[in-house]
């Protein structure tokens, strides 16, 4: 029993470091820009050392854009439930992402730093760089889930498509974001338009998908 409650509280203090590390950076990297400031840098005003934070973080970029990780996690969780429609599970994802979202936007201060967060992503060539190739991996993670539900192999092009098409509706989701969370405008309204767009774009793929996997096993 101790041996468990001190493995939970390092967890603990390593889910902290990790978050402290994370906020540090976005903080210093929207100030001074992200080139300006280098990974020695965050670590000091942490108070680690360099080689903890890559202990935490593989690359600069992922110090910014850490967060991504819960979603391929979600993704690997929910596409492999068979009780869920591929779509279904995907607008749990993206439902769950707005949701966390909200409860984070709790004032005009909040709502100008996630603008300014996304200001940075877009005016920093590495940064846009590494949300494209992790997109692209996320395609992967949901390939792989979904080729499961229909004993398939991940490169299959039934799951490679599938997978492809659900993914849009993350980049549908962050676009929507980006347009409608504005100063001034109420945060629940604008994630509720940001959903409503989610299931505008949805409704596109969700009969093609609705087959799948059962069309995917079908004898060719």
């Amino acid at each position: 029993m101790a041996t468990r409650a001190a493995e939970g509280l390092r967890e603990r203090k390593k889910r902290a470091m990790r978050q402290q590390l994370s906020d540090t950076a976005a903080r210093m990297f929207i100030e001074h820009g992200f080139d300006a400031v280098r990974v020695a840098d965050v670590a000091e005003a942490c108070g680690v050392s360099e080689k903890t934070v890559f202990n935490y973080f593989p690359s600069k970029e992922a110090l910014v854009l850490d967060r991504l990780e819960a979603t391929a996690d979600a993704l690997r969780t929910h596409l492999a439930d068979p009780a869920l429609s591929p779509v279904a599970a995907m607008l749990k994802i993206l439902d769950d992402e707005l949701r966390d979202l909200g409860r984070s936007l709790t004032g005009d201060e909040a709502l100008n730093s996630y603008r300014k967060f996304g200001d940075l992503i877009r005016s920093t060539p590495s940064l846009r760089a590494y949300q494209s190739s992790t997109a692209e991996r996320f395609v992967d993670v949901a390939a792989e889930a979904l080729a499961s539900r229909a004993a398939l192999g991940p490169t299959d092009p039934e799951p490679q498509i599938a997978a492809a098409a659900l993914l849009g509706l993350w980049r549908i989701q962050f676009r929507a974001l980006r347009t409608h969370l504005q100063p001034g405008h109420q945060v629940q309204d604008a994630l509720t338009a940001a959903a409503d767009e989610v299931r505008r774009a949805a409704a596109l793929i969700e009969g093609g998908l609705a087959a799948f996997p059962e069309a995917a096993r079908a004898p060719r």
